[in-house]
């Protein structure tokens, strides 16, 4: 079922009244191509909005309401505000039966859980490609196209044309051109020997109970009081007995 979207002409054009549209909760557009001229025109932010966030929007041809006339056209470009949540301006391009269109249209990938390269070898998914250029007519643009990923291994990969694309429908891409759409990759894993390392490095840090040596002329750790009391008893007991050693050399003397 097609989407509508329901448009009035703009009459007023330039960057002032854009602006004041915008501020009214309008979008300024255009809609062009096929047999007629362009027109300017303005629809609600409101459900523009909401309409882009739904995937068939971008790759389905829509009906666009104006006048209490209706026409087939596709979106073709949307302008969005740097940083606001807001669509600054839109266009659309009329779509006409006997010409085919060059579109981009999404790729939904299916039974990657099954895939041999991650069931059974460990391996993940990397999407090259999220969305394939096609030409067709108007009647049979699909909504997406299906890659099925149920007999890819680890180091496989699906191309472009391994892709079974709807009846009429074609790729827009050069004879020569086969790009890779999606792979079956192994995470680098963490070998034994950097294992080994890391858990010799990890002992070798000090801990609470295994306090480092203070060097000298550093106070030692609280946790070394202990030993630092001890020590402290040795130096006392050195520095009691050598003034005892002092008096008996002047002992002798006399």
């Amino acid at each position: 079922m097609a989407i509508e979207i329901v448009a009035r002409k703009r009459e007023s054009q330039g960057t002032g009244p854009a602006r004041r549209l915008r501020r009214l909760g309008r979008v300024p557009g255009i809609v062009y191509g096929g047999d007629k001229g362009a027109v300017n025109i303005e629809l609600d932010h409101k459900d523009l909005y909401l309409n882009l966030r739904n995937e068939r929007f971008h790759a389905s041809i829509l009906t666009l309401e104006m006048g209490g006339a209706k026409e087939q056209v596709l979106l073709r470009s949307v302008t969005m505000h740097p940083y606001r949540p807001q669509v600054e301006h839109v266009d659309f391009q009329r779509v006409l039966k006997d010409r085919k269109l060059h579109m981009k249209v999404p790729l939904h990938f299916t039974n990657a859980e099954k895939s041999p390269g991650v069931k059974d070898q460990g391996g993940v998914v990397s999407h090259v490609l999220n969305e394939i250029d096609i030409t067709c007519f108007p009647d049979d643009l699909p909504e997406f196209v299906e890659v099925d990923l149920g007999s890819l291994s680890v180091g496989n990969s699906v191309h472009a044309r391994d892709l079974k694309l709807p009846k009429g429908v074609e790729l827009a891409i050069g004879k020569a051109e086969n790009p890779v759409v999606a792979t079956v990759v192994v995470p680098q894993l963490i070998t034994e020997e950097e294992e080994a390392a890391a858990v010799v490095s990890a002992a070798d840090v000090p801990t609470t109970e295994q306090a480092a040596e203070p060097k000298e002329g550093e106070a030692a750790a609280e946790g070394d009081k202990g030993t630092a009391a001890k020590a402290g008893d040795k130096g006392g007991d050195k520095a009691a007995a050598k003034p005892a050693a002092d008096k008996g050399e002047k002992k002798e003397k006399k």
